[in-house]
C-alpha cells in the first residue's frame, strides 16, 4: 500500500465529515454535470471518495461505477448507498491505473479533485479518452496549484516525507488544458470559483472544465 493511500484510510472517517466550503459552486458544477446525462448512460468516477457525487448523479444516469484507492474511503461510500437506497453505484477499491475496461465504454468520466493526486495526469487522461464513447465527456474539478502557489513543491515533499499529506502535483490550469487537448479533447466547458473547495485537509481553489472526445 503505498503512502497517500494510507493518508486517505486514515482520515476517510474526518473527511465524510468535512462541510463543503462553498455550497453555491458545488451545486452548479452538479447541475453543468447534470446537463450532459442522459438516463441510458454509463458513468464511471475514479477518486470517488466517500461517494457523495456519485449517490447525487444515480438518478440522472442509468449505472455509475465509482472506484478509491482507499477501501476505508469505499465503505464510508457503500454504508451511504445502502442507506440512501441507491441500487445504480457500484463502488469499488481500485485504481485508475488498475481499472481495466474495453475502448468507448462509458459515456461520461469523472474525475473529482484527482487529478493533481496522481503521479501520472497525462497518461491518466489520456486512458480516459480511450474509455469514453464517441462524444463522451471527461468532467473533472483540478487544483492547479502552478498558477499561484509554485513554491508548494516545497512545502508537499516535506508534508509527504513526514506522513502529513498525500502527493499533490504542482502545475498550471493551461498544462493541465495542455494535457486534455494533447489527449484529443476539446475544452466544451471550463470555470473556476472564486472561493476555495475542500480536499481532505485542504481548502484549494479548484479548476472545473468539461472535456469532450469527438464524435
Amino acid at each position: 500500500m503505498n503512502h497517500s493511500v494510507k493518508f486517505w484510510d486514515k482520515i476517510a472517517e474526518k473527511y465524510s465529515k468535512l462541510p463543503i466550503t462553498d455550497e453555491a459552486a458545488y451545486q452548479k458544477k452538479l447541475q453543468v454535470t447534470r446537463e450532459y446525462f442522459k438516463p441510458d448512460m454509463e458513468v464511471l468516477e475514479f477518486g470517488c471518495g466517500t461517494g457523495s457525487t456519485a449517490i447525487i448523479h444515480a438518478p440522472y444516469v442509468k449505472h455509475i461505477r465509482a472506484i478509491d484507492a482507499s477501501s476505508e474511503m469505499i465503505k464510508i461510500a457503500q454504508g451511504k448507498a445502502e442507506a440512501q437506497n441507491i441500487n445504480n453505484v457500484t463502488f469499488e477499491q481500485l485504481t485508475i491505473e488498475e481499472l481495466t475496461v474495453a475502448d468507448e465504454t462509458f459515456d461520461v468520466v469523472l474525475g473529482l479533485n484527482i487529478l493533481h493526486l496522481l503521479e501520472n495526469k497525462k497518461e491518466v487522461i489520456a486512458k480516459v479518452y480511450k474509455m469514453l464513447k464517441p462524444g463522451g465527456v471527461f468532467v473533472t474539478s483540478t487544483v492547479c496549484l502552478g498558477d499561484t502557489m509554485k513554491w508548494f513543491k516545497v512545502i508537499a515533499s516535506i508534508g509527504i516525507f513526514l506522513g502529513l499529506m498525500p502527493l499533490v502535483k504542482v502545475f498550471t490550469t493551461k498544462e493541465l488544458e495542455n494535457s486534455l487537448i494533447d489527449a484529443g479533447f476539446t475544452i466544451d466547458y471550463h470555470w473556476q470559483p472564486n472561493e476555495s473547495i475542500r480536499k481532505g485537509v485542504f481548502k484549494l481553489k479548484g479548476v472545473f472544465s468539461v472535456a469532450k472526445k469527438a464524435e
